[in-house]
């Protein structure tokens, strides 16, 4: 196999990245100065040595713990649960929340074999345990697996002191609602709130 093919391969494992594009990418960095794709090799390598999951929460970073762990002004009594370290940048960015994060790190996928284990749920429930934790917010995904881990969390701190909330599902705004799926409709509804 050439080098050239080589990369587009290991480009098209990338997630959304599919062949047309890994070779795109590839024939873009080819044109580019060398110095360029040295840099691109640099900061995947620079990545690859020191970023890690922080012990407390499991977000990706390069100290331990983690900057939002360490800030002593976000709420330790509030957690919120999401499926990958991406999500909590997102979170961040999108909403005023000023508590704290576990990252589970994937979700339960029987069908492609992720179970339990493959969780950091053990450290949740020992977080919860722990003391301090007053809520914890299910921030998966609203696919089926995301449904599937958020009940199984919220089972496994079923006889634990603390509130399990979900994040609300309903019409976006701007939405049309011939456009809406029949489930997000579905929870929308029971979801209605009184107008004041």
């Amino acid at each position: 196999m050439s080098a050239i093919d080589e990369l587009v391969a290991e480009f098209a494992r990338l997630p959304g990245i599919g062949r047309k594009t890994a070779q795109r990418l590839t024939f873009h960095l080819l044109q580019q100065p060398p110095e360029q794709a040295g840099r691109l090799a640099d900061a995947l390598s620079a990545v690859s040595e020191r970023v890690r999951p922080c012990e407390e929460c499991g977000n990706l970073t390069e100290s331990q713990p983690c900057a939002i762990c360490q800030d002593p002004r976000r709420d330790a009594g509030l957690l919120c649960v999401v499926e990958e370290s991406s999500a909590v940048a997102l979170v961040d960015r999108a909403a005023d929340f000023r508590g704290r994060y576990h990252v589970l790190g994937g979700r339960l996928s029987p069908l492609e074999g992720i179970g339990p284990e493959a969780l950091r749920l053990d450290r949740l429930v020992t977080r919860v345990r722990d003391g301090g934790v007053r809520e914890v917010i299910l921030a998966t995904n609203p696919s089926m697996e995301g449904e599937v881990t958020a009940t199984y969390i919220q089972q496994l701190l079923a006889g634990l002191d603390v509130r399990v909330t979900r994040l609300a599902r309903g019409l976006p705004v701007g939405g049309d609602l011939e456009y809406v799926d029949g489930v997000t409709l579905a929870h929308a509804l029971l979801a209605r709130q009184e107008l004041r």
